[in-house]
């Protein structure tokens, strides 16, 4: 969850407004016979809409390509993801940071996929599966049409924080490293289950649609909880960042009172960690925000962890 802005509505008129003004949308024949439509934004970024079977529609990732991507038809590049949060889009990082001249030179590519409005990128109930999308279909297409290697790193904030725990808990070896920066790592945790239902209902969706009812369907939520999948985390380099939000805090109260109710859960999926013997690189400061801010530092604080793991300069 970002500041309580709705930003996404804006960022797709803007983006839809570029493709008509630029006339750079093209289509381009994918090896599986399928259409995907890509729009060039910038030299480096472009957005391609993924035929997604785990979705039932098309869904876009915005993409970063390395500098020399066009000049070295022969080389593959490992492939940093980038997560967004709750009611925001795919296009965050690229609004919210100055992650493309970041990454100028670093010969690496950046896949930020989407992740439905609540950014939470799991299989929902009977409904859409954003993890296969995420960790199937995406990955697939960068493989065939961008050159991408098996080198892999995730990291997210908010609700994306939670998916990259999650999706490195549950699919050991897929990811290099993983970096959580306000996170919701317990999902089972006092007032966590509360919070999540209240993510889904902003966003007029059914109640208990995500993971069904936190108490009867409790191996479920269990089964998606980082916390509770943490073993699988055993031998993946891992950051993990929260603030304590209102206590320390300077006034600004939304953001946080949003990072407090997320900050006891955060200890108590490092603390599992702890018990587990599994590695993990912690920062927990006084204050701080459920907004980008934060999240810009922390990221800028574990690059040189996702680099080492990319095998990228720092």
């Amino acid at each position: 969850m970002s500041h309580p802005h709705r930003p996404a509505a804006v960022s797709r008129r803007t983006v839809a407004k570029a493709a008509a003004v630029t006339g750079l949308a093209a289509l381009f024949g994918a090896a599986t016979g399928t259409a995907r439509a890509a729009t060039r934004l910038t030299a480096r970024t472009l957005d391609v809409s993924v035929p997604s079977a785990a979705l039932g529609r098309g869904a876009p990732v915005r993409l970063i390509l390395p500098s020399g991507f066009d000049t070295q038809p022969g080389r593959t590049y490992p492939v940093l993801y980038l997560l967004h949060g709750a009611h925001d889009d795919y296009t965050s990082w690229t609004r919210e940071t100055d992650i493309e001249a970041f990454t100028e030179g670093r010969n690496l590519i950046v896949a930020m996929p989407d992740a439905g409005p609540t950014g939470i990128p799991t299989a929902w109930r009977g409904g859409p599966d954003y993890e296969t999308f995420q960790l199937s279909e995406v990955p697939a297409l960068l493989a065939r049409d961008y050159r991408a290697s098996a080198v892999r790193v995730v990291a997210g904030v908010s609700t994306g924080g939670y998916g990259a725990m999650a999706h490195a808990a549950r699919h050991p070896g897929m990811f290099t490293a993983a970096a959580s920066y306000s996170g919701i790592l317990d999902t089972t945790f006092p007032g966590v289950p509360t919070l999540v239902d209240a993510i889904v209902a902003r966003e007029n969706l059914a109640p208990l649609s995500l993971w069904g009812n936190p108490i009867l369907d409790l191996l479920t939520w269990q089964n998606f909880n980082p916390r509770a999948r943490a073993q699988g985390l055993r031998g993946t380099p891992l950051y993990v960042s929260s603030g304590s939000g209102v206590l320390g805090g300077i006034g600004d109260w939304l953001p946080e009172a949003l990072e407090s109710t997320l900050w006891p859960s955060a200890h108590s999926f490092t603390d599992t960690l702890d018990r587990l013997g599994i590695a993990v690189t912690k920062h927990f400061y006084a204050g701080g925000g459920h907004s980008w801010p934060y999240w810009k530092q922390e990221f800028t604080a574990s690059w040189p962890m996702l680099a080492r793991a990319l095998g990228v300069p720092e």
